[in-house]
């Protein structure tokens, strides 16, 4: 990762944002104190994410008060790295959330299974905001537990999905609406596809490409998907421990289609060793009269391409980059990809959010709009075709550490504990329906929950 900006820098930058009307002046007064960052790391676990904890010593108005770490050795070095004493370094993050009441809990894990115990955790202490590393966390039950626990607090939080947080985003939004792409016909991701390609790259990478998609296209309402293994749907006995904690996992390659509120189509394919370093993990905005494309963590992070992309012609094809002036404009942001990619953007936004008791850009509403088109595509495969996402009841969806696979029915258990009672029958009867069917027809896969 490219070495985060300087504070000086960092306050240059956000006074450009402040001109342009990107992100408000968030600076306290000369006589108040700064907000407190506490970080919650694993070393050997997640260890801290992608610089999610050294960012805060460049973002001004705040202050590193405390770090936790369970693990000796790296706690050793983080306190040494954050300029934390030994005093306020913890083994034990509740323990540090208990001592020392932070304004705002970083938690940087990358392994998904710690981050909502963490996060309401965090939310419980009092903490005014929580910056959390992607993927959001593991299912939709625990999306609605997070949510919850920060509703209850007046807690924000951020998802580290930086890209939301760049300002050409804003402009893209404004060239669609003058007509720069004419009809929008379809939206289309490919994840990273290096070897976490398929479900993994999904999970880990695709959650960034699923929010930004979500920022073009409004609402998921539907998704059709297929998960693959070696060129075959997946079964139950592709099933392996998943990296990064996000649990059971199968597949290689997946292929996804969903339906939005504005009727607009969203792509996600992912296969693994498909992609390149010059290519993937991005995603492309297709009109009948243009394209713009967009690559994930680079700058310029779009360009734009005009033209019906299905009509060949003789003109060789221009790809323009689109800056936050426009196309073809010069990038009044100096050192943007700083900005953006060394999360500062996203503090910027959160410190906002707080000061101003206002809605994020990334929050945990639009995590769990991430979430709710991930685990679809799970419930999708099991079912073998189309799979409503709107559901008021959460608990009743299927989750990623349920079972999933192809060729036979799959059946998911461990699922009743906790729902109302009159889904819980409902659950049942569906459960001794499909065993009924399948025992006749002898294909069926049962897998229970750990």
């Amino acid at each position: 990762m490219n070495s985060l900006i300087s504070r000086r820098d960092i306050l240059r930058s956000a006074a450009v944002f402040g001109v342009l009307g990107l992100i408000p002046n968030v600076a306290r007064s000369a006589s108040s104190p700064d907000y407190g960052v506490a970080v919650i790391g694993h070393t050997g676990r997640g260890n801290y994410g992608h610089g999610m904890d050294t960012l805060w010593l460049s973002v001004p108005a705040t202050s590193l008060v405390a770090v936790a770490d369970p693990d000796e050795a790296g706690l050793a070095k983080a306190g040494k790295r954050l300029k934390i004493s030994k005093e306020k370094s913890f083994s034990d993050y509740r323990e540090m959330l208990a001592q020392t009441k932070p304004d705002i809990v970083a938690i940087a894990p990358r392994h998904v299974d710690q981050h909502c115990e963490m996060a309401v955790a965090a939310a419980r202490s009092g903490a005014k905001g929580i910056y959390i590393e992607k993927p959001f966390c593991r299912d939709l039950v625990e999306a609605d537990q997070i949510i919850e626990a920060c509703q209850a607090s007046n807690t924000k939080l951020a998802i580290a999905h930086r890209n939301r947080h760049h300002p050409v985003l804003p402009v893209i939004r404004r060239l669609i609406g003058e007509g720069h792409l004419g009809k929008i016909l379809e939206i289309r991701l490919r994840g990273k596809e290096d070897q976490r390609g398929g479900l993994l790259d999904l999970w880990v990478l695709g959650s960034h490409l699923l929010n930004l998609a979500h920022y073009f296209s409004g609402e998921p309402r539907a998704c059709s998907a297929g998960i693959y293994q070696d060129g075959r749907p997946v079964d139950v006995k592709d099933l392996v421990d998943g990296a990064e904690g996000v649990g059971l996992l199968a597949g290689d390659e997946v292929h996804a289609r969903f339906e939005t509120e504005n009727g607009l189509p969203i792509f996600f394919d992912s296969i693994q060793g498909a992609g390149s370093r010059d290519s993937g993990f991005g995603l492309q905005l297709i009109g009948s009269d243009g394209i713009i494309d967009l690559r994930a963590d680079r700058e310029p992070l779009a360009h734009f391409c005009s033209g019906n992309p299905h009509r060949p012609g003789p003109e060789k094809r221009q790809w323009i980059p689109i800056s936050s002036a426009g196309i073809g404009q010069e990038e009044p942001i100096k050192d943007i990809h700083q900005f953006v990619g060394g999360h500062l953007a996203s503090a910027q936004d959160l410190l906002a959010a707080i000061s101003e008791d206002r809605a994020l850009k990334c929050s945990a509403e639009e995590g769990r709009a991430v979430m709710e088109m991930t685990m679809a595509v799970f419930a999708s495969h099991r079912a073998g075709g189309k799979r409503q996402l709107s559901l008021s009841h959460s608990k009743t969806w299927p989750n990623a550490r349920d079972f999933f696979g192809g060729g036979g029915a799959v059946i998911w258990v461990g699922t009743l504990a906790g729902v109302d009672f009159p889904y819980s029958i409902v659950w049942v009867l569906a459960l001794v329906w499909i065993l009924w069917k399948e025992l006749q027809s002898q294909s069926l896969f049962f897998f229970a929950c750990s």
